[in-house]
């Protein structure tokens, strides 16, 4: 919290106007949490030109801090500053374009993320080196570890975390492991434990590009399924996450997990014994970087949804014992009355496996005999409504109990229609 005579002396500063003086005022304010005031201060300044307030007045309008959620003011901001020579509201752009609703998906998202690793941004070399590090090109996994050492150095510590993974196991550099378990060690002084072991081969792309190509279309084009039951459909896809990105939404998610809550239809909390035993992670779209987002819309693709009609990522982590009894997904109408009626009813599940377990652990669909083995990579998904869009009471399925390690999962449920903002 920022001391109230501080605050007091930058307010009677800003008073005249001057745009610096304004933006740290308004800078102030977020630290003491006054979103509201904060708000309307850095429109101000933002009215006079001030870029790095343009820049934090998109992000308010983009999330709805201090004010209600605005995506066009969003995108006015961000171009604005844009236009000044930023590339960090570019990438602010892009991500927004990655959603494919507020801003179309296309040429600018890709020109607009290699101008934010150009420049340098964290966010941005952490997701470039994550889209190189899925090519089997050898230029290309290089690539992506000279990106991952760059973000690293400039205090991305989840870009160090996959950084020290792939010096330790020597993927796309030349093994190295006292540098990785030098590496491992800073980052758990700061408060990083170490990844688990995670193996994962992606399949091989499509399409093949140039080395050391910044093309982001592949992600629309995910691995072809293998159809294991119909009525309802589910399907699975062999190596439709990369080590990295498995990788990156494990690390991601550690610091925010909590034991998992599971409700009931009329959203009481029914307890973790009743149904689910394991901790979980929910991001909030605050949280989202554009690495987050891309691994999202590809498990989106897989799903044959667009990412806008994805509630919030889920990362679960099970351990010993630890298992998701007989559910189903789809919501009773209530419950969609208190959370995104325009969305509809969750239509269809992906569910990626994010790392192998020792044993146990398998996705279990007993009314259609189909049991999906957990696999570092893979995904399972089906559909929840039958194709009138009426509750498909087949789609029931449960986790297994995990007999020995761990088992990292990450959750969508897409929606009928959009649920997302972008």
């Amino acid at each position: 919290m920022t001391d109230s005579h501080d605050i007091g002396a930058l307010r009677a500063k800003a008073a005249g106007g001057a745009p610096d003086d304004l933006h740290r005022l308004a800078a102030a304010l977020v630290a003491d949490l006054q979103m509201e005031e904060a708000h309307a201060v850095h429109a101000t300044a933002a009215d006079a030109g001030h870029v790095g307030s343009l820049i934090e007045l998109g992000r308010m309008r983009m999330y709805g801090v201090g004010t209600d959620t605005d995506l066009p003011g969003a995108v006015q901001a961000f171009e604005r500053a844009e236009a000044t020579g930023q590339p960090v509201a570019g990438y602010f752009l892009a991500l927004i374009g990655l959603g494919n609703k507020a801003l179309p998906r296309d040429e600018k998202v890709a020109a607009r993320l290699l101008a934010a690793v150009q420049a340098g941004h964290p966010p941005a070399l952490r997701a470039a080196a994550i889209h190189f590090g899925r090519k089997p090109n050898l230029q290309d996994q290089a690539l992506a570890v000279q990106l991952l050492d760059h973000a690293a150095g400039r205090g991305d510590a989840v870009a160090a975390q996959l950084l020290a993974e792939r010096l330790r196991r020597g993927e796309g550099v030349t093994a190295n492991p006292e540098a990785a378990s030098q590496l491992k060690a800073r980052l758990r002084e700061s408060g990083f434990p170490d990844l688990l072991e995670i193996i994962a081969v992606p399949a091989a792309p499509k399409h093949l590009v140039p080395p050391s190509t910044l093309a982001l279309e592949e992600v629309l084009d995910p691995p072809a399924p293998t159809m294991l039951a119909t009525d309802p459909d589910i399907a699975q896809f062999d190596g439709l996450l990369s080590v990295d990105e498995c990788r990156l939404l494990v690390a991601s998610a550690q610091p925010m997990l909590r034991p998992s809550q599971v409700h009931s239809p009329d959203g009481r909390d029914v307890g973790r014994e009743s149904l689910r035993t394991s901790s979980d992670a929910s991001f909030d779209p605050l949280m989202e970087d554009f690495a987050l987002r891309l691994v999202q819309l590809r498990m989106a693709a897989a799903a044959g949804s667009e990412l806008v009609d994805a509630e919030q990522l889920i990362v679960l982590r099970y351990e010993p014992g630890q298992e998701y009894r007989r559910h189903r997904d789809y919501l009773p109408p209530d419950a969609i009355e208190r959370d995104g009626p325009q969305a509809g009813n969750r239509r269809r599940t992906i569910c990626a496996y994010l790392n192998t377990p020792a044993e146990g652990g398998a996705t279990d669909f007993p009314a259609r005999e189909v049991r999906v083995e957990p696999q570092a990579g893979r995904a399972v998904v089906f559909d929840n409504l039958d194709a009138d869009g009426r509750p498909q009471p087949d789609s029931l399925h449960a986790g297994l109990p995990v007999e020995r390690g761990e088992k990292w999962l990450a959750t969508l449920w897409l929606r009928e229609r959009a649920y997302r903002a972008f």
